[in-house]
């Protein structure tokens, strides 16, 4: 099969990438095409994003902590059945680790490896003719890198539009429209990045008014002639189901909510592929994973934000203490935070959680984590056995108050290689961590 693609990207964080990349998905809806949309690194929240436009799973493209096979993989599935995949990078185009070539994490290694052309976004504000050379700068930067096209977001005036569209086509560069600045077009954010959209009763409404913009501002048909068929890279099938996660049962009870809702779409897409079924259920509605489950899966997200409702919830808290006594249940981040035995929220109240572990954290005492993660198992759990090793990420403000005496359930190294000692825990049928996990690493990439 052969997907259209093109990859929104900027200099930097916070440039525009998310804005322009909903505004593009729902203008091109609205003429009739089917779109499709992938986020670049490890990213819960955009990828929700992407979903609530094209009805599709939010998945995610990773080439640090995926092979290229399961990399392929990803990009067919978001592909099948659209006629355009927009790739929304994360950072900056070039950011990632400083090795090695071609895996670095980098929004640049799934542009090159793929041949997906880029659409650069660039923040004008407080610049005028500069812009020329930062765009040329990045269109020179990388040989099998190429610079598409460029939209310029947050322009001030009609002015600033002439001299900005100047300099990109100075420096021989497509100009694909002007997003102009306006009160109201950023969405709110919070510790880990924007506010969900399952939080936004008015999601509908922004984003049907950023297909507006997209009409009025940018040159769609231009943005859409940059997209380039990407051909079908040759996909084994062994590789990629050492590189897939295993479904961790067959009826998986998935804590789905407002506190829970960080669960990988290509996990979910994989495990329901292989056979597994995945029932969710609601703690702060104070439900309990469904008895006819054989595994618990409590998933990241903000439950620092709501620790006194959850410690409330008695019938969910003794639901999944009688769960554990005879089926595995597991936690990353948030999940792993419930677990403990208590959760110090940000203004410094103790609420009592699950005591499932023995740890207790804090969103009073914050610290950010922040990082590329390989885990290596140290005993038989829902996540593999001994000796595997995962690849994924940690992204927390939350720290440890007290880290208890349960065994640990990982080692853990950051991605530069540096050693990182042991994370999590494990008691009974009970683990977790923080440590979130996107890929097996067990076959060498």
């Amino acid at each position: 099969m052969t997907v259209r693609a093109l990859m929104v990207s900027a200099p930097r964080s916070g440039g525009g990438k998310t804005t322009l990349t909903v505004a593009l998905l729902a203008a091109f809806k609205r003429r009739g095409l089917r779109v499709s949309a992938i986020k670049t690194g490890p990213d819960y929240i955009d990828p929700a994003f992407h979903a609530a436009i094209t009805g599709r799973y939010g998945l995610n493209i990773d080439s640090w902590c995926m092979p290229p096979d399961l990399q392929a993989c990803l990009l067919q599935a978001a592909g099948h059945d659209a006629d355009l995949v927009i790739v929304e990078s994360a950072m900056g185009l070039f950011d990632g680790l400083t090795g090695p070539e071609g895996a670095r994490g980098s929004p640049s290694d799934i542009a090159a490896r793929f041949g997906i052309p880029v659409l650069l976004v660039l923040d004008v504000s407080g610049q005028g003719q500069s812009v020329g050379p930062i765009a040329k700068g990045f269109a020179s930067w990388h040989p099998d890198v190429t610079i598409a096209g460029v939209v310029l977001n947050r322009v001030a005036s009609p002015r600033h539009v002439r001299l900005t569209t100047g300099a990109i086509e100075a420096a021989g560069l497509a100009a694909c429209g002007a997003l102009m600045r306006q009160a109201g077009q950023s969405l709110p954010e919070r510790h880990l990045g924007l506010v969900q959209a399952r939080e936004h009763g008015a999601l509908t409404d922004w984003i049907e008014k950023l297909a507006d913009k997209a009409e009025q501002e940018l040159d769609l048909d231009s943005v859409l002639a940059l997209a380039a068929p990407v051909a079908a890279m040759p996909v084994t099938a062994e590789l990629t189901r050492h590189a897939v996660l295993s479904p961790p049962g067959q009826r998986i009870a998935v804590a789905e909510d407002d506190a829970f809702s960080f669960l990988y779409g290509h996990l979910a897409m994989f495990w329901r592929q292989a056979g597994a079924e995945l029932v969710p259920f609601s703690p702060l509605a104070d439900e309990v994973p469904d008895e006819s489950c054989d595994v618990c899966w409590l998933p990241g997200g903000y439950p620092e934000l709501h620790a006194g409702g959850l410690a409330q919830a008695r019938h969910f808290i003794s639901g999944l203490q009688h769960f554990s006594r005879t089926r595995p249940v597991h936690g990353e981040c948030g999940g792993y935070m419930v677990l403990g035995q208590c959760l110090e929220d940000a203004e410094g109240k103790k609420h009592a959680m699950s005591g499932l572990l023995a740890h207790s954290t804090s969103f009073a005492r914050r610290k950010l984590n922040l990082g590329y993660r390989e885990a290596t198992l140290r005993a038989d759990t829902v996540l593999g056995k001994a000796g595997s090793r995962l690849r994924g990420h940690e992204f927390h403000y939350a720290s440890v108050l007290d880290a208890g005496e349960d065994a640990p359930l990982a080692d853990l190294v950051a991605g530069d290689g540096t050693p990182l000692g042991a994370c999590g825990g494990r008691r009974g049928l009970v683990s977790g961590s923080f440590f979130h996990v996107l890929a097996c690493n067990d076959t060498a990439f």
